[in-house]
């Protein structure tokens, strides 16, 4: 046992960790699982627990099976396969023996239909499952030659170390789905970030957050990568959010309205979490807002969307923005009389009862990621 320990520190222990980096998967632990037991093919596939149990991932290195029985076995042999996958012992390797009978009908035709044109009459499986219920099939496949003890026990040992794999694998999987999931939301919200230094230099930011620097006539990266805005009285407020949170990180978060049309708003968040990671350590991130539509396209939707007339939308536009009746009045060049008489038909018309219910009809309706 010694050397298989041997084989499985120096050969096969760093691939095995390292594979979920890989692409693809695990190619690296493959390769040299087969070329250390003189396998033709070696696998491993992930089944999902039930009811997803249809959901695989098939990784392989080495000789698969011909394209004509792969096909086969999708549409119509796979249901005639008489190995005992799920029902498999987890942890313990199986030989072909122990898998298929001389002599019954259907493992016989197993092994002709499948194994043999595929080069795997001789078989070694093992069934690892991960504690949320995810299962990893370890299957070897020579054509002759049986396998030696050492290769079995070679084999046998890695069962810890797959577990441990399988783990990290799941749940850095789980992680990157959630992320995906928050990231379609955000993006849809057209909210996007930056991670910034003291001095306002961009040390990161996601995809929206870059798209922002890329078409917004309104932010840039300007010399040292700091996030700079096109506009000089824009640009100092950026700054002096930065400097002040950067000074002390106990502030509590700063908003800046950087465009009205098309509007364009920001949040200044100390950051107190910190992570490991590569590269100086962010000081602060910034959120930033923006409508990817201008003012007349907003109020085309809300007409659309409440029956609005055109001047009652560009009003409902202004107060679901915050905006008083008085300042709504001089933005839009109405008097306030007229202005509280068009407020009465937006609230008749979407039903709001006043301003905050105005607010939340807004936003909380498909006009949030339009």
């Amino acid at each position: 046992m010694g050397s298989d320990n041997l084989a499985i520190g120096s050969d096969l222990l760093q691939p095995l960790l390292e594979g979920m980096f890989e692409d693809p998967l695990w190619g690296s632990f493959l390769d040299r699982l087969r070329l250390l037991t003189g396998a033709s093919y070696v696998s491993l596939i992930f089944r999902q627990p039930a009811p997803s149990a249809s959901t695989l991932v098939h990784l392989y290195a080495g000789h698969a099976s011909p394209p004509l029985v792969e096909r086969l076995y999708r549409e119509r042999l796979h249901k005639r396969d008489p190995l005992p996958y799920r029902r498999l012992a987890e942890g313990r390797l199986y030989a072909t023996q122990d898998l298929l009978k001389q002599g019954n009908a259907a493992h016989d035709a197993y092994r002709r239909d499948i194994l043999a044109p595929s080069g795997m009459n001789i078989i070694r499986i093992m069934r690892v499952m991960e504690r949320t219920g995810v299962n990893v099939w370890l299957t070897l496949g020579r054509p002759t030659g049986e396998f030696s003890g050492e290769h079995d026990a070679l084999v046998q040992a890695l069962a810890p170390y797959i577990r441990v794999a399988l783990r990290s694998f799941v749940a850095m999987e789980r992680e990157r789905f959630n992320a995906s999931v928050a990231a379609e939301a955000i993006r849809r919200l057209n909210f996007g970030w930056f991670t910034l230094d003291a001095t306002g230099a961009i040390l990161d930011s996601d995809a929206q957050g870059a798209l922002f620097l890329d078409r917004s006539d309104i932010l840039q990266r300007g010399p040292g990568g700091r996030l700079m805005a096109r506009t000089a009285d824009v640009d100092r407020e950026i700054l002096g959010a930065v400097r002040a949170i950067a000074a002390d990180p106990q502030l509590r978060p700063r908003a800046l309205v950087l465009s009205q049309d098309p509007w364009l708003d920001m949040l200044f968040v100390p950051i107190n979490r910190r992570s490991i990671s590569p590269g100086p350590a962010p000081a602060l991130i910034a959120y930033v807002h923006g409508d990817s539509w201008s003012s007349a396209d907003r109020c085309e939707q809300l007409a659309e969307l409440f029956g609005l007339l055109p001047s009652e939308a560009r009003l409902a536009l202004a107060l679901g923005r915050g905006l008083t009746i008085a300042e709504a009045a001089s933005d839009l060049g109405i008097t306030i009389e007229t202005a509280r008489t068009y407020s009465k038909k937006i609230y008749a018309k979407t039903g709001a009862r006043g301003q905050p219910d105005l607010v939340r009809f807004i936003h909380r309706s498909v006009l949030a990621i339009a």
